[in-house]
């Protein structure tokens, strides 16, 4: 059976999830935008009996209004927006008193996650060398507002989380038409170690927001990429 998704949000990230849709066992029913969801209007005319899951990539400044007006209609709901950490705790605490499941990631790619293990044991142990210093280099598209980017952030915490306690340099690059770029550099006084992940294809977030939203249908509570890959 088909999951019924509705997007919030149609700009490249929301084009792609409906152009992939289909292929991943699920069906577009509402494709909301700028032009027929002003002030959460095209949202409030949902109801739980319209879709399983709502896809959240619109603005920053709109994710706390979308999710507290989905989770009052009982929908689930998968967040790609990044930009919006001052409001977590609020939109957290908004989806535990309405009950529904909410998966929230900086990236959806899958390859990026499973990244993101990798870098949380090389932090691990390069922690125990103090002369090896490390950075986090970004890049994207130039139309991306946000920098550093959320993965990079995320990689940051998650780097420092794993008992990397000294300075981390994180740098941004916004040009062209990038998908999407992530470099951890560890320098040493006579060697340097460098770890990539680069998104040749925006159909990769696209790919596991989808595998999110399936994965979430019929969960509650607050749920990151790592639990729907079941990464320890």
């Amino acid at each position: 059976m088909s999951v019924r998704i509705v997007l919030v949000g149609y700009g490249r990230m929301g084009k792609a999830i409906d152009a992939l849709s289909t292929d991943h066992g699920c069906d577009v029913v509402e494709r909301l935008d700028v032009h027929n969801n002003l002030d959460g209007e095209g949202i409030d005319a949902l109801t739980a009996a319209d879709a399983d899951v709502a896809i959240e990539f619109s603005l920053a400044d709109s994710v706390a209004s979308n999710v507290k007006k989905l989770a009052a209609r009982g929908l689930n709901v998968v967040v790609g927006t990044t930009g919006w950490d001052t409001q977590e705790a609020e939109v957290r605490r908004v989806a535990e008193e309405a009950g529904i499941g909410v998966v929230h990631a900086a990236n959806f790619s899958l390859g990026v996650n499973l990244f993101q293990a990798v870098v949380e044991r090389s932090a691990a142990l390069f922690a125990r060398h103090e002369d090896f210093g490390s950075w986090i280099h970004e890049g994207h598209h130039a139309a991306k507002q946000d920098a550093p980017s959320g993965t990079a952030l995320a990689l940051r915490t998650a780097m420092r989380e794993a008992g990397y306690g000294r300075n981390i340099d994180v740098t941004s690059t916004r040009a062209g038409r990038m998908p999407g770029m992530h470099t951890i550099g560890y320098d040493g006084p006579f060697d340097t170690i460098t770890l990539t992940h680069t998104a040749r294809d925006r159909a990769t977030f696209a790919r596991g927001a989808l595998e999110a939203a399936r994965w979430v249908c019929g969960r509650r509570g607050w749920f990151s990429m790592r639990d729907v890959l079941g990464i320890d």
